[in-house]
């Protein structure tokens, strides 16, 4: 036991010490400053500026970044569409692999485009090298640069400036950030032994004498893009628990730091774009706090294991169905909450074999979506409350309300409750209308409340473009393809506008003198009240919905059922 906390204890350290330092790094490369790789990069991007016709100092507003932001998405999406569909004519293709169906290969292109990476499939058996690369890997880097350029430009708008131009932000992402931490992470799951290989599935012959195909691939590159971008979508079906994307303990917590690098250093990065990094550490160690507590309740669930077979044993034993024994009850854990909090969606184990208080803690972190949240948009779903807990404490004491020295006004307010109420409505709807005809469309493997879980997380992973599942849903139909395909689209794009008119709102606005009147958001107290704020709009939209799946299914097995 003592050895599973102290691992998730310096995975915790190694998360804190490093959020500074990448956070700097990120603003100064948003900011223009000089960084280590502008030698190097400078000349690649002018040539990509040049080549695409892209003038980077050209500012633009809110309904000019998000119309970039959808049409570059969309084109994306149709080249992606029709590599998939095409794969059986194109090369790498080892297994000769025909195409998909229409709707699986659309939910796909689809799922990708949006950093969702929601699988319907399973990777070695669907897709060829050739889609894997150049389609979902090339979308694992525009989507992830895509949510990061959003990010920065809200950031960039709350704290009163113009909020950029989209393509160069999307360049530099790539550029100056995930690339060169991708290149550095997949030499290093190279040297750890991850796979990268275009060399078509080996074959053995095992101790039995019997014959065994192993499939491989060029699994590194893949597989670190897909963790620092919050992608999440696997090379193997199994994902990370699969030994060939992650092997062993180096390998696991290099993924999960990659997963939670960015997000948490953008908090950092906002402090600096504000030259107040007293809020940042506070709204860090807000979020931080309710992080470890959920940590903390999946890993006490998955130690004291199942009550039921604890009860057969005659001793308490950790729960270790659905888990590789190379991670143990610790890891995967802390692996569950780290890629739901991150909106990642990667998993070292199989979430639908959690216990009740592991289940509960991915479900409440898909439906806040800031702890730490989604590749850039995160941060920004953060701030949206802050700017909600200015506007309700600003009416309890009979003032406007001001953040950062801008005065918070109708329109922003709307904004905001767009950015909020779009994520309810993208999961509660389609899972009513799925209950409705349970025997038709559920497609549900388990009875009882946790049933009514693996609906639930499975549209709760899909408008929060996080893409794990509690697998064992027969979700490879029409039905969930189209379905999460409209919960993907609506979490992503209707949020992603409503933030970028936010911000655009928030930097035209004329900057008011603080007096001593003005509420200061660097405190204590305000962070507290923000963190109340949290948990009352965001927790108590979906409570009926924990109490039907994880708390139910906790109360049924206490009781011995």
């Amino acid at each position: 036991m003592l050895q599973g906390w102290i691992q998730i204890a310096l995975t915790l350290l190694i998360v804190i010490a490093t959020t500074p330092l990448l956070g700097k790094y990120i603003a100064r490369v948003f900011m223009g400053e000089k960084t280590l790789l502008d030698a190097l990069m400078n000349p690649l991007e002018k040539a990509i500026y040049a080549f695409s016709g892209i003038r980077p100092q050209e500012e633009m507003t809110g309904w000019q970044y998000a119309k970039a932001v959808l049409y570059s998405n969309l084109v994306m999406g149709i080249l992606v569409y029709l590599i998939l569909m095409l794969q059986g004519w194109l090369p790498l293709n080892p297994t000769n692999l025909g195409a998909p169906s229409w709707d699986l290969a659309l939910h796909t292109a689809i799922s990708f485009v949006t950093n969702t990476n929601q699988q319907h499939y399973s990777g070695e058996t669907t897709y060829t090298y050739a889609s894997q690369t150049f389609a979902l890997g090339f979308l694992m880097f525009t989507s992830a640069a895509t949510g990061l350029a959003v990010g920065i430009a809200f950031i960039r708008g709350l704290t009163g400036r113009p909020l950029g131009n989209f393509y160069s932000d999307l360049v530099k992402s790539i550029t100056r950030i995930l690339l060169p931490i991708s290149v550095i992470g997949g030499l290093l799951l190279i040297l750890a032994g991850v796979p990268e290989t275009l060399a078509g599935p080996a074959t053995a012959t095992t101790l039995e004498g019997a014959t065994q195909v192993i499939a491989r691939g060029p699994v590194a590159h893949f597989e670190i893009i897909k963790q620092l971008g919050e992608n999440g979508g696997g090379f193997f079906g199994i994902n990370s628990a699969h030994p060939f994307e992650n092997p062993n303990g180096f390998t696991n917590l290099l993924e999960m730091w990659a997963m939670i690098s960015i997000p948490t250093a953008l908090i950092y990065t906002y402090g600096i774009f504000a030259n107040n990094r007293k809020q940042a550490w506070l709204v860090f160690w807000m979020v931080f706090v309710i992080f470890v507590f959920l940590i903390g309740v999946a890993a006490v669930g998955e130690f004291q294991g199942n009550p039921l077979v604890n009860s057969i044993l005659r001793e308490q034993q950790p729960n270790l169905e659905g888990k590789e024994v190379r991670f143990g009850w610790a890891q995967t854990a802390l692996w569950a909450v780290i890629t739901t909090a991150t909106m990642c969606g990667a998993v070292n184990g199989m979430h639908d074999s959690l216990m009740p208080p592991g289940g509960f803690a991915t479900l409440f972190n898909m439906f806040l979506q800031i702890i730490w949240g989604g590749q850039g948009t995160g941060t920004a779903y953060l701030f949206v409350y802050l700017i909600l807990a200015v506007f309700l404490t600003g009416l309890m004491v009979g003032r406007t309300p001001e953040f950062l020295g801008r005065k918070i006004e109708k329109s922003e307010i709307v904004l905001a409750s767009v950015v909020l109420l779009v994520h309810p409505f993208a999961i509660l709807i389609p899972w009513a209308i799925t209950f409705g005809f349970p025997d038709t469309l559920s497609g549900i493997s388990n009875p009882g409340f946790h049933g009514v879980s693996q609906v639930v997380y499975e549209y709760a992973s899909a408008a929060a473009n996080n893409g794990s599942g509690f697998e064992g849903l027969n979700d490879n139909t029409l039905w969930w393809n189209l379905s999460t395909s409209v919960s993907i689209l609506a979490g992503r794009y209707i949020a992603i506008i409503a933030l970028l008119l936010l911000a655009d709102s928030m930097s035209r606005k004329q900057p008011v003198p603080m007096t001593t009147g003005t509420l200061r958001t660097d405190t204590g107290l305000f962070t507290g009240v923000t963190s109340g704020v949290i948990l009352i709009l965001g927790a108590l939209t979906f409570l009926p919905a924990l109490v039907l799946g994880p708390i139910a299914e906790a109360f049924l097995i206490a009781r011995g059922g």
